[in-house]
């Protein structure tokens, strides 16, 4: 992942915190960075990047995405988030790195697959991150959660219950997963919302990181 190349926004002073925004399968970063676009305005002095997945989308040449998905196997979704984890984690690193930032003024969002990486990457970083937020995904692995996890932190999963590409179930299941670890999470189903972000769950999203990265 080439961080030169991640759409970002920066405010005009001095940067108090990041957004990671982390796309979904067959899209790139310039199709996330909206959100951030969205956000800012409630998050003065915060930064958002939306990095390219690393492989162009084996069904959509004109996208990326994080692993393949043939949607046959439930196992290909652990594998894939254990295989493309560590490179996401690295490239946070060095974007903390380029604004001075600690992982306390970080947050995660990710959209469908963007939303199965952040889940696997935010448990797993070696320091607490501020908050997670995914749209219209889901758990992996969700058998390892318990071995793997280092923090808990405040979660917000968001899911159209019309959604026909990933069925709300997976954000039900990771919202019970993530309670029976102690983990601080909200789970808001939209009615009606298919495979996409609705008015309601942006609004959430963007009051959910004005709490975990307050100006002050």
């Amino acid at each position: 992942m080439n961080p030169e190349s991640a759409p970002r926004l920066e405010p005009e002073g001095p940067v108090r915190g990041l957004v990671v925004l982390i796309h979904g399968y067959g899209a790139d970063g310039s199709d996330l960075i909206a959100l951030g676009e969205a956000f800012a305005p409630a998050l003065p002095g915060v930064a958002f990047v939306a990095p390219n997945a690393p492989e162009p989308c084996a069904a959509m040449p004109i996208g990326r995405q994080w692993f393949a998905l043939t949607m046959r196997d439930p196992s290909e979704y652990w594998r894939g988030v254990s295989a493309a984890g560590p490179g996401l984690d690295r490239f946070i690193d060095g974007e903390l790195e380029r604004y001075g930032l600690t992982d306390d003024r970080l947050a995660l969002v990710g959209f469908s697959q963007g939303a199965m990486m952040a889940l696997y990457v935010g448990f797993r970083r070696a320091e607490r991150i501020a908050g997670l937020i995914g749209y219209s995904g889901l758990l992996a692995g969700p058998e390892h959660l318990a071995r793997d996890l280092r923090h808990r932190f405040p979660v917000l999963l968001v899911h159209g219950d019309s959604d026909d590409v990933v069925p709300v179930k997976h954000s039900l299941q990771a919202n019970e997963r993530l309670r029976e670890l102690n983990v601080p999470v909200t789970c808001h189903v939209e009615p009606g919302l298919g495979h996409a972000i609705g008015p309601v769950g942006l609004e959430m999203g963007r009051s959910f990181l004005a709490e975990v990265l307050p100006a002050n």
